[in-house]
């Protein structure tokens, strides 16, 4: 073998080690960008779910502010509290048959 494809040869070696040294690299930037990924979708179901949680004492905070009767809004509790007690009605009427 002469000089020259000795020189080619260690080329070659040289750049595929270069090569899996590069792919090892990206390959442990991935699992750590899998991580956050996972981490972050953690976050975003626990913020998602904080939220829905919120709204629903939000809404049981405006319900409980409109049945004092401060103003406006007491017209729409009354009709809220009709809507229940109609499908109470109608609940009670299925069970009696």
């Amino acid at each position: 073998m002469d000089q020259r494809q000795e020189d080619i040869i260690k080329s070659l070696r040289f750049r595929i080690e270069k090569l899996i040294s590069l792919y090892e690299a990206e390959k442990s930037k991935n699992s750590v960008l899998q991580e956050n990924n996972t981490i972050l979708q953690r976050q975003l179901f626990e913020k998602d779910n904080e939220i829905e949680e919120l709204q629903v004492k939000y809404n049981n905070l405006r319900l409980a502010k409109t049945l004092t009767g401060d103003g406006d809004d007491s017209h729409e509790a009354k009709i809220k509290i009709n809507r229940i007690v109609r499908e109470i009605d109608k609940c009670i009427a299925l069970l009696n048959n």
